[in-house]
Order: structure tokens, then C-alpha cells, then sequence
């Protein structure tokens, strides 16, 4: 049997609710790591990067483990409705494709945040070893599916846009569920 995948042929479910799971190992790794981790690195990071305004050290500081933890419960929702979205329709999904390459796009700067601190920051572990590979492999698979979107800089950049945005209300959504998590 091959592994080949025609034109318009079904795709197979690991390259659309393959993402919520790829999501899934890789959040784990940040709620393990993520609070904690700023709260021992906050002091240095401020040291290392003075132009970084004081507001944005505040924010990252002021986040807890309660509200890490409901902030990737809402990102959980987001992520499952992509991968659903993605399974449903084939792979043709907007939603879903714009939501794999933002993934992609957040292990990239998972990569660039351990670069700049020079160390293993929170996702750093699995952005090499789940995310990346995952996004490349499943976008392979669209590809030879037949049903890629061709990825343009202005798709790049709203899937950054979109990524970091679902983050924002992730976490706005997250501090007003933290009480009950």
C-alpha cells in the first residue's frame, strides 16, 4: 500500500486532528514551565533587555499559573475548532490552514526567544521536535492532496497576526477563568 496521496484524494485525520495533538505536547511542555520560568528569569531578561517597556515586563510577570493554565484551555477550544474545521472540510479549511501555519510561525518564535536569552526557554523543548516538524509534514500532506493554499507574505503575516491575536484573547479570556482553574 502506498503513502502517496492524489489529487483531491481524502486526506488522512492525523494532518488535521493531528494538530490539536501536536498543539496539545507542546502546550504541556509550556504550562510545565511557562509561569514559573518568567518568574525566575523576569529580573535577568529586564537586565538584558532594557528597551523592552516596563508595561510588558509587568504583563509577563503579573501572569500565574492559574491563568496560564485557563489561557491554554482557551487556546485548546480554538485549536480543536481548527482541527475540526480542517477534518471536516478535507484540509481546504481557511481556519485550519491558517491555524497550522500559525503554529508553525509560534514554534519558529519559540526558536528566536531561546536564541535571544541564549538558553531553553518555555516551548523551546518541542518547537524543534513536534511543532516545526508537524507544520512541514502536514503541509506536505495538503500539498500533494492537492487542496494547499499557496502562502503568500501578506498570508505569513496573518497568520502571525491571527496566532498572536488568539493569544491576546486567550489570555484576557484565561485571567477572567483563573479563579476556577
Amino acid at each position: 500500500m502506498t503513502d502517496r496521496i492524489t489529487r483531491d484524494a481524502p486526506l488522512d485525520a492525523l494532518a488535521t486532528y493531528g494538530l490539536f495533538a501536536a498543539w496539545a505536547l507542546h502546550d504541556a511542555e509550556e504550562v510545565a514551565c511557562g509561569p514559573r520560568w518568567m518568574r525566575e528569569n523576569l529580573p535577568r531578561l529586564r537586565e538584558r533587555f532594557p528597551a523592552v517597556p516596563e508595561a510588558v515586563w509587568k504583563a509577563a510577570g503579573s501572569v500565574d499559573d492559574r491563568e496560564f493554565r485557563a489561557a491554554v484551555a482557551v487556546m485548546a477550544v480554538i485549536v480543536g475548532a481548527a482541527a475540526a474545521a480542517g477534518g471536516r472540510s478535507g484540509g481546504r479549511s481557511a481556519f485550519y490552514q491558517g491555524a497550522l501555519n500559525g503554529f508553525g510561525l509560534h514554534g519558529l518564535v519559540h526558536l528566536a526567544q531561546a536564541a535571544a536569552v541564549r538558553g531553553v526557554t518555555p516551548g523551546s523543548v518541542t518547537s524543534p521536535l513536534v511543532v516545526v516538524p508537524f507544520t512541514l509534514w502536514a503541509r506536505g500532506r495538503l500539498r500533494r492532496a492537492g487542496v494547499l493554499r499557496p502562502t503568500r507574505a501578506r498570508d505569513v503575516v496573518a497568520g502571525a497576526a491571527i496566532a498572536a491575536g488568539a493569544t491576546v484573547v486567550a489570555h484576557a479570556v484565561g485571567r477572567k477563568l483563573a479563579p476556577h482553574f
